[in-house]
């Protein structure tokens, strides 16, 4: 199942997308009564895909994120890669929807992205088993961890270097189905002049923490909530970005995430 926030011309609605998404003219968006969590109960409206704007697919309470979950993504920060899973936070304010600006901020001197696997959690839950911890997933969707890596490194902690507006995009939609085991994670970089570079290119497969430890450990330090977002952590290859650029995050079953860079 394909799980969807669009606006559309009546407002707003949570969705199921159904048929082909490689063709918007025939795949439809069925409405979901309140909210996705659960059995969702459907109101009979739909709109088809090519007639509606895809919104983040989630507005998350919280975005909790493992940093340097990818030997190689360690080394090239000029670390080792930690023992434990590394946690952090965005706000719920960086989140944007696919196609949405990154806004780059006048402050910073350097912006980089960080193609990211997200985790959405489907219930409350605290203290899970690493072996129960599908029990509480809703589905996956993909990310983008942005960071002013000058401020990141000025810091010495990275609240201000991942937490501006527009730092966190997320979509096309949450897939409920996916097997998250050995899948791509790319992220490409075209360029204004129309030229484009593949810049990240890794797999699930590298995860040095896997999925179920890390929300074992997120959960015995934080009640999760449904729908708590959690960044999986980044491959290798991030580099910077500048206005006039746009991003794409691919992730193998889920599909494409795009978005322009723009001046702030």
């Amino acid at each position: 199942m394909r799980l969807a926030r669009i606006a559309h011309p009546q407002g707003f609605a949570f969705v199921e997308i159904r048929g082909d998404v490689d063709d918007p003219g025939s795949a439809v968006c069925a409405e979901i009564d309140q909210h996705p969590f659960g059995e969702p109960t459907f109101t009979g409206r739909e709109w088809p895909l090519g007639e509606v704007r895809l919104l983040a697919p989630i507005l998350p309470p919280k975005v909790v994120c493992i940093g340097k979950n990818y030997a190689e993504h360690a080394a090239e920060m000029g670390t080792e890669a930690p023992e434990q899973p590394l946690i952090f936070l965005k706000p719920s304010t960086a989140v944007v929807g696919p196609g949405n600006d990154i806004v780059y901020p006048p402050s910073s001197d350097r912006v980089d992205h960080e193609a990211e696997l997200a985790v959405v959690i489907g219930r409350p839950c605290k203290d899970v088993p690493a072996s129960r911890a599908k029990d509480v997933i809703l589905g996956y969707t993909i990310a983008n961890d942005v960071t002013a890596r000058d401020q990141q490194a000025a810091d010495g902690q990275w609240s201000r270097a991942k937490g501006y507006d527009s730092f966190c995009p997320l979509g096309p939609w949450i897939v409920t189905d996916l097997d998250p085991a050995g899948i791509d994670v790319r992220a490409t970089l075209h360029h204004a002049d129309g030229t484009s570079e593949l810049r990240q290119d890794g797999s699930t497969s590298q995860f040095i923490h896997t999925i179920g430890e890390i929300i074992a450990y997120i959960s015995k330090v934080m009640t999760l909530l449904p729908g708590d977002v959690i960044l999986t952590g980044t491959p290798a290859g991030i580099g910077p970005m500048v206005p006039g650029d746009e991003i794409e995050v691919e992730i193998e079953g889920i599909g494409s995430l795009r978005n322009p860079v723009v001046a702030g």
